[in-house]
């Protein structure tokens, strides 16, 4: 009987909503701007990269790295600075957002440098993939600068930034070239020479001493070319051929995969998969303004361990990679915190002909 009870109040209801609907049609929904559908794909990235889930990123490219660590070890002397092609100055208002000096390692990579990252990753996936062909090298043209101490001692000082070349055989069975000014030209890559001794007083007989095979911290093009696509098994690669070594055992991991950014030329896969690498290393933080050594500002991610932080700039319209720096954050004998021990800006990347000739175009 209560289940037939009119309901007049109901029934109204319904009338009006009826009526409503046929006076007020439904409002037509605006299509995204570009703008926003930019930053829709941003968030899409950013939650694959959070997640960890390779494989639904699948960037359709990537962007620069850096012809390897190989390279910035033979061109500053590692024991000056501890620095490579790409190094950071940490003013005071540029500082950490940690506590200076500690190992940031157990904090995961924080939301705000995921975000950056995952930008990052989505242009370099959009960028042109790498011409190199078998037999050319890999040309970076870039600007650098490393700290130095005199003999006397004292604290680091950072000269002008000056401009390096480099040329790097494709399969790494050609010998590079290092060109800088003020300096003869180097030659990188190739067998060394050594001697010899078929027994005791034997005659010393000239031969060449193999070079290392291709890794992440001795690569070739064909080499970074190959690396997974996966950032969890790239970082796990990586953090695999950087066992060893000085600092722990993340901050070898950022490290080497900031070198690659800065000295490799590596496909946009390739590039995108290293940063989504990046932001699955803990202690990863945001800078909210840096320089890089061409004076290009932009944003940076930044990881500090034993007192030394290292900062990727990135520019804030595009995502693309700048440059590097180190800085110290705590005092040495080297200098007092903010002491500026490198930097670098990344110019130009493409394909070579020979050593010492420049990409057409």
């Amino acid at each position: 009987m209560n289940a037939s009870a009119p309901r007049p109040h109901a029934d109204a209801d319904e009338l009006l909503r009826a009526e409503l609907t046929e006076l007020l049609p439904p409002p037509p929904v605006p299509e995204l701007t570009a703008e926003r559908n930019q930053h829709l794909r941003h968030a899409v990235l950013r939650t694959a990269l959070a997640t960890g889930d390779g494989a639904t990123v699948r960037p359709v490219r990537a962007l620069r790295p850096r012809q390897g660590l190989r390279l910035g070890w033979i061109v500053a002397p590692v024991a000056a600075c501890a620095v490579v092609a790409g190094v950071a100055v940490l003013a005071p208002q540029d500082g950490p957002t940690g506590s200076p000096g500690r190992v940031t390692a157990g904090q995961s990579a924080s939301p705000e440098a995921v975000r950056i990252l995952s930008g990052a990753a989505l242009a370099a996936a959009s960028a042109p993939a790498p011409a190199v062909r078998p037999g050319e090298y890999v040309y970076v043209r870039s600007l650098v600068a490393h700290a130095g101490r005199d003999a006397s001692g004292g604290p680091a000082t950072l000269p002008p930034a000056h401009r390096r070349e480099v040329w790097l055989s494709v399969d790494g069975k050609g010998p590079g070239l290092l060109r800088e000014p003020g300096a003869a030209d180097t030659e990188l890559g190739g067998e060394a020479p050594v001697y010899e001794l078929d027994g005791p007083g034997a005659t010393p007989r000239k031969t060449t001493m193999a070079t290392s095979p291709p890794s992440v911290t001795n690569p070739t093009h064909a080499y970074v070319a190959a690396l997974p696509t996966d950032p969890d098994v790239l970082l796990r690669l990586i953090q695999d051929q950087t066992r060893t070594g000085e600092g722990d055992a993340d901050q070898r991991a950022f490290t080497a995969i900031g070198t690659l950014l800065a000295e490799t030329w590596a496909p946009p896969k390739v590039t995108a998969a290293l940063y989504g690498a990046a932001a699955r290393i803990p202690g990863v933080t945001v800078l909210p303004s840096a320089k890089d050594a061409a004076g290009r500002e932009g944003v940076a991610v930044a990881r500090t361990a034993h007192g030394e932080q290292t900062q990727w700039i990135f520019d804030r319209t595009t995502s693309a990679f700048l440059g590097e720096r180190t800085v110290l954050t705590e005092a040495t004998s080297a200098g007092r915190a903010g002491t500026v021990l490198g930097v670098s800006a990344v110019l130009a990347k493409g394909a070579a002909a020979a050593p010492g000739e420049l990409p057409k175009g």
